[in-house]
């Protein structure tokens, strides 16, 4: 993927956290950024979401058998 530079300026506490946050996840400043303006804009939350999906398509015939197929939880029989 190609990159694209961007400038901000930011007051010094922030650059700061900004700074100390990536140091503590191991990644550079660049990159810590990067990942807040992703989960920001849903691109993790899309991705997560997409993958919750496929695995309740994978198993809804076990969910299925277990809990019933009715819309508040309840098992046939159970009421």
């Amino acid at each position: 993927m190609a990159k694209t530079q961007l400038n901000v300026r930011v007051d010094e506490g922030t650059a700061r956290a900004a700074r100390e946050k990536a140091l503590a996840r191991g990644m550079s400043v660049n990159r810590y950024i990067e990942e807040l303006v992703q989960q920001d804009t849903g691109e993790a939350g899309h991705t997560f979401v997409e993958a919750a999906a496929d695995f309740m398509k994978q198993y809804e015939s076990v969910f299925a058998e277990e809990f019933g197929t009715d819309r508040e939880g309840k098992r046939e029989g159970r009421h």
